[in-house]
């Protein structure tokens, strides 16, 4: 089943077309377009191993779709000779709400459900809508599945996902905690357990999904009963350029002193905060890593309330789990930066946590890397929510024959 992966964002689409052969992909094609809606918008991916970048105006995600799927029929660039060929498309959907709980078909009345949570997503449901329509107008015959990132966390407790504020305000606005990546951690945590042959609905998981953005998941027995992202991703760890958690008087106090509106506010801790806001220097953490081999004091700081606040966070799910069998990492660091795995283990050996340094130094590949004699066993998996929603989709439009 030939399937086509979307995830749009406000000014970008994500694409990847699979071949889902049971539980074995081929990956046709993937790339993505930036910059949509302005002068300078671009389509890049590779093909026959080099990089290809088409420059074109691309004014709204309708158009920026349909070049898309234009290049994948080309005869210059293409994998495929018909659009008819696409047999299905996913669509990665930010946030649900109380309303999906798993992956469904696209369906009008799912189309104004999803509508309805543009309050809680301002800046990614509506454009995970155009990304929708698009397909509707382009491919009217093909089916829609949508695979949300909040779903996953909807088994949560109400002690859990509840803010300590007036309960009117749950009732009248839905403000509780709904958690997002949940694709990535529902992914991650399922193949650990494949990877070291436990059963999964039987084991206590901490998944850590950290890079520019972050979050942490305690599974139970393969159910999400906490994470670290609340109303909307700002809450939870320190990201590459989001504050997580701080005290909300502290931004009334700073909206005040400097004068700013809720759009002001909101750039501020959603992209002027973090370890870009901290360091000064970059919200990546290469250029982090570079800046103090120079001796830069801030970017020490930003490193390490970067880890400090991972470590508090997988302390906490320790106990709200009652301890764990698996801690995963994933994510651009939890994948790659191997002294920030070190670090955070280190501090949580106390537990009896026990990493094998040579072994942590792979970086991007399945591994585990904790030592035999470990009280918890620690992997690296590399996220593919690509993989998970194209799988939710074929297993939907399956379900339909």
């Amino acid at each position: 089943m030939k399937i086509l992966v979307l995830n749009c964002g406000s000014s970008s689409v994500k694409y990847k077309l699979i071949n889902l052969d049971g539980n074995k992909q081929n990956i046709m094609a993937e790339g993505g377009v930036e910059k949509v809606g302005l002068p300078d918008s671009f389509l890049k991916f590779k093909f026959n191993g080099e990089k290809v970048v088409i420059n074109t105006s691309m004014p709204n995600h309708n158009v920026a779709i349909r070049i898309i799927l234009d290049t994948l029929t080309s005869e210059k660039f293409g994998c495929i000779k018909e659009f008819d060929e696409i047999d299905a498309v996913g669509h990665r959907v930010v946030h649900g709400g109380e309303k999906f709980s798993e992956s469904v078909l696209i369906t009008d009345e799912v189309i104004n459900k999803v509508k309805e949570c543009y309050d809680l997503a301002p800046l990614h449901n509506p454009v995970n809508i155009a990304g929708i329509e698009a397909i509707s107008d382009i491919l009217p015959d093909v089916p829609q599945v949508g695979v949300f990132d909040t779903a996953f966390h909807q088994t949560m407790p109400d002690y859990a996902y509840m803010y300590a504020l007036p309960y009117e305000t749950y009732e009248k606005y839905g403000v509780r905690r709904y958690g997002f990546h949940g694709t990535s951690h529902r992914y991650v945590s399922r193949r650990a357990c494949d990877f070291l042959g436990l059963e999964y609905e039987k084991q206590r998981i901490i998944t850590c999904h950290i890079g520019n953005g972050g979050s942490i998941t305690a599974i139970k027995d393969g159910k999400s009963v906490d994470t670290s992202m609340g109303l909307t991703p700002v809450e939870g760890l320190m990201m590459g350029t989001r504050c997580g958690d701080v005290d909300p008087a502290a931004l009334l106090y700073i909206q005040q002193k400097e004068n700013l509106d809720n759009e002001g506010m909101q750039a501020l801790i959603n992209k002027r905060s973090g370890v870009a806001g901290v360091s000064g220097v970059s919200s990546d953490m290469r250029d982090i890593e570079n800046a103090i081999k120079e001796g830069n004091k801030r970017a020490i700081l930003a490193l390490r309330m970067y880890e400090y606040r991972i470590t508090k966070y997988i302390g906490a799910y320790m106990a709200a789990l009652g301890g764990a069998n698996i801690i995963v990492f994933t994510g651009g660091v939890g994948e790659n930066q191997v002294s920030t795995r070190k670090n955070i283990c280190e501090q949580l050996s106390f537990l009896g946590i026990k990493i094998d340094d040579e072994k942590n130094q792979t970086r991007g590949e399945e591994i585990e890397i904790s030592t035999p004699d470990s009280s918890v066993r620690v992997v690296v998996i590399p996220t593919d929510e690509e993989y998970m929603i194209a799988c939710d989709t074929a297993a939907i439009i399956n379900n339909m024959k």
